[in-house]
């Protein structure tokens, strides 16, 4: 779907997030769906002494199939406010290598407004900016990874309507209130050390461990950590 309105700006956005305004982009659809679950979506975060508009950040799990919902709270450290499970995802455990491999991809990735999607033929849609500078180092290739709705996937995650309509508004709200951009870390499970151990055979585990880095440093201190990539390989800061 052809966005409205593109920027120089947009262009420009790598793997490092841009940090001067972009609009965000609208569509009947998309201001629908927001109105529709913002009450319900207020009530909820008081609940948890959370604020709608904070700054939000999101982890996703191809086992068990879990995309988690984390606003920033009063403290400044980032709390857990939901759960959502996803209705579909393509491929095995593992990122994303190719253009038609079908995965659907691991790593840590960025969205700003202008990945937003308000106009997508699977109801609502972010990019998540595959392929990033990592992927790139490595030569991976493909486009258009999303998080979006229904629940069809050909390398994205699908997450029914009904949910993505409460990701979004949560992402648009952020995005409104200032947040320049959010981060989506896509793991393939839960990192913890037995976990973990038991692919130690796997292709694809050096680059896991590398993943629990950025994994382990949200844990420790809940806040998502600056990601960078030197020498092709992932490094995590304040």
């Amino acid at each position: 779907m052809k966005f409205k309105w593109i920027t120089w700006a947009t262009m420009l956005c790598s793997f490092v997030p841009c940090l001067w305004a972009v609009e965000l982009p609208t569509s009947a659809r998309s201001e629908t769906a927001i109105a529709q679950v913002e009450p319900a979506l207020k009530k909820a975060l008081a609940a948890k002494g959370l604020k709608y508009g904070a700054p939000i950040f999101i982890r996703i799990f191809k086992t068990p199939g879990v995309l988690e919902l984390w606003l920033e709270s009063a403290s400044g450290e980032f709390k857990h406010f939901k759960s959502y499970d996803i209705c579909d995802f393509s491929g095995d455990l593992g990122p994303k290598v190719k253009e038609g491999d079908y995965q659907s991809p691991e790593g840590f990735y960025f969205v700003n407004a202008g990945r937003l999607n308000p106009w997508s033929q699977f109801h609502l849609s972010f990019n998540l900016g595959y392929p990033n500078r990592y992927d790139r180092y490595h030569g991976r290739t493909g486009s258009a990874l999303m998080v979006h709705g229904n629940c069809v996937s050909i390398g994205c995650y699908a997450m029914t309507d009904s949910y993505i309509n409460e990701i979004y508004a949560l992402a648009v709200a952020a995005l409104r209130s200032g947040q320049p951009y959010f981060r989506v870390h896509a793991f393939p499970f839960e990192l913890e050390n037995d976990a973990l151990a038991k692919y130690r055979d796997n292709q694809w585990y050096e680059f896991w461990q590398n993943l629990k880095q950025g994994y382990d440093y949200f844990n420790e201190h809940k806040r998502p950590p600056n990601v960078e990539v030197s020498n092709g390989i992932y490094t995590f800061g304040a």
